[in-house]
């Protein structure tokens, strides 16, 4: 499916605000990837697709995993909202025609990340937080720099963050973001 044509369906399932969220993904998706010479084009598709399943309440999302029989853990389960990563995935392999094992995994862990990820990933995960239109939050600029001087300082920053943001909420993070940051910790200390 062509791009233009991907776009025309988000605008259609996705608010207005979701799908300029959407398209400020895919835009600094791009951008990074310039940045990091990495392949535009599947950084921008990536970018596009990261939030296709979003859309979804999280009972749809719940029963959509179970019936693409994707794994749900106990925190997912608690919380179902993080599952449109994973659904997206799968959206965007059987609906939008992706069969790039590296944008699909972009899609699946643009929310928790995962230790070790490749630089598609961290890009679109930083992307998904830096993009134009978030709302100004007082790390973001520091973030926002860090993205393009060094990606693994800008992705523990976004996970700390998003740690931080939990606790002040007296919220559980879910263990993968947990296992992320301390895996990013560690390499940015080894550097």
């Amino acid at each position: 499916m062509e791009t233009e044509e991907i776009e025309s369906r988000l605008r259609e399932v996705l608010n207005p605000h979701r799908f300029e969220h959407t398209l400020g993904v895919s835009f600094t998706s791009a951008s990074l990837a310039m940045r990091y010479e990495y392949d535009i084009k599947k950084a921008r598709l990536a970018g596009l697709l990261h939030d296709c399943a979003k859309y979804m309440k999280g009972d749809e999302l719940l029963l959509s995993a179970e019936r693409y029989n994707l794994p749900v853990s106990k925190y997912e389960r608690a919380n179902p909202g993080l599952l449109h990563a994973k659904v997206g995935a799968y959206l965007a392999e059987h609906t939008y025609g992706v069969d790039d094992e590296e944008i699909l995994s972009a899609i699946r862990f643009h929310t928790t990340g995962r230790p070790g990820m490749s630089l598609l990933e961290e890009i679109v995960f930083v992307a998904d937080f830096i993009e134009p239109g978030r709302k100004e939050l007082k790390c973001l600029p520091g973030i926002r720099k860090d993205a393009f001087i060094d990606i693994h300082r800008a992705t523990l920053g976004e996970l700390e963050n998003t740690i931080n943001y939990l606790k002040d909420k007296d919220a559980n993070t879910d263990p993968a973001t947990l296992e992320t940051r301390d895996y990013y910790k560690k390499l940015i200390l080894s550097e």
